[in-house]
């Protein structure tokens, strides 16, 4: 008797639970609602741009290359999407600042900000410098503490609103050859998780996203230092390998119902949530399981090459184009191709 009242319980805890999560959902339509999102121009910023624009929202983006932009709004005017492109600095505060007034005067609000930009340098340690550290924290940690300072005292005129923090897995389980990433993504994971309870009180709902591997197309945009092509080699296949990576579209459609939500956190993947469990149970057996990883990646290479940093496009190609096909396709749908 007594385990059928608690399987009952549960049941009825858990379509309790449906029943809010979808209904949460449905308050919170993306129809003439404004998205900010930072890095918007390419890779997964532009897709969530085509799947707000498809539910009928507004979106404003910001990337530094105005070429980039352009496509980027040819590409969402064609599907019928509303666009406001700003080229945008997310290193200089100003520009920041005249980005969000731009949109505001625009639109007339901001209800959804996505901070999604981000750089990934990779290489062993011995070849980044203090420069390549505080680059990353600039872009990951900085750019969108200055956005979210500028952003929510508007959003509590509005009544309330959503900020959705792309993080990484990197940012809850620290990756050989990522040193600057992860330190800066750990960043972001503390900031966004410790502004969370506050901003709540305004309405202001906050989601921390940490994606594992996606097939964003946008390794080709990574920067490797060290043994250059090597280095590409295996972030690149890991990048596109179906079974730990996902669909940039599917994930993308997890991101906006996390964020209609107001979802707390979102992870994406199951591998990478198998590895931050994996982490949290045996933090000793995840630290020794890095050694072990980290012998296999490459070794640093002489100074003044190793020192020099270099895109995935312009590394040479140690693996079959059959390895990265589905990365690689992604690279020309999503707006990822590299400039000639």
């Amino acid at each position: 008797m007594n385990v059928r009242v608690l399987l009952l319980a549960v049941a009825l805890l858990f379509t309790a639970w449906l029943i809010l999560r979808r209904s949460r959902t449905q308050r919170f339509l993306l129809k003439n609602k404004v998205a900010l999102i930072t890095g918007g121009s390419r890779g997964l910023g532009l897709v969530l741009a085509r799947q707000i624009c498809a539910e009928g929202g507004k979106v404003a983006l910001l990337a530094r290359d105005n070429d980039e932009l352009i496509r980027a709004k040819t590409d969402l005017t064609g599907r019928g999407g509303r666009v406001l492109t700003i080229q945008c600095d997310l290193l200089d505060s100003g520009q920041i600042q005249s980005a969000i007034r731009q949109t505001i005067d625009r639109f007339g609000k901001i209800d959804i900000l996505i901070n999604n930009a981000g750089i990934i340098e990779v290489g062993p340690l011995e070849h980044m410098t203090r420069e390549d550290f505080e680059r990353s924290m600039a872009v990951h940690f900085w750019a969108p503490y200055e956005l979210i300072s500028e952003v929510v005292p508007e959003m509590r005129t509005w009544g309330g609103g959503r900020i959705v923090n792309i993080s990484s897995i990197g940012g809850k389980i620290a990756v050989p050859h990522l040193a600057p990433y992860s330190a800066s993504k750990f960043a972001l994971t503390g900031f966004s998780d410790g502004i969370r309870a506050e901003l709540a009180r305004d309405n202001i709902y906050v989601t921390t996203v940490a994606p594992g591997m996606m097939r964003t197309g946008s390794h080709v945009n990574a920067k490797f230092k060290g043994k250059h092509d090597s280095e590409f080699a295996w972030f690149a296949v890991s990048a596109a390998a179906p079974l730990i990576s996902m669909n940039a579209e599917r994930a993308a459609r997890k991101i906006l119902a996390a964020c209609r939500r107001g979802q707390p956190s979102l992870t994406l993947t199951y591998a990478a949530r198998t590895a931050i469990l994996g982490n949290a149970l045996f933090p000793n057996l995840t630290g020794y399981a890095m050694k072990i990883v980290n012998r296999f990646l490459p070794k640093a290479a002489g100074k003044d090459v190793g020192d020099e940093s270099r895109t995935g496009s312009e590394t040479r190609r140690l693996f079959p184009a059959w390895m990265t096909r589905f990365a690689d396709r992604a690279t020309l749908r999503n707006n990822e191709m590299p400039r000639e």
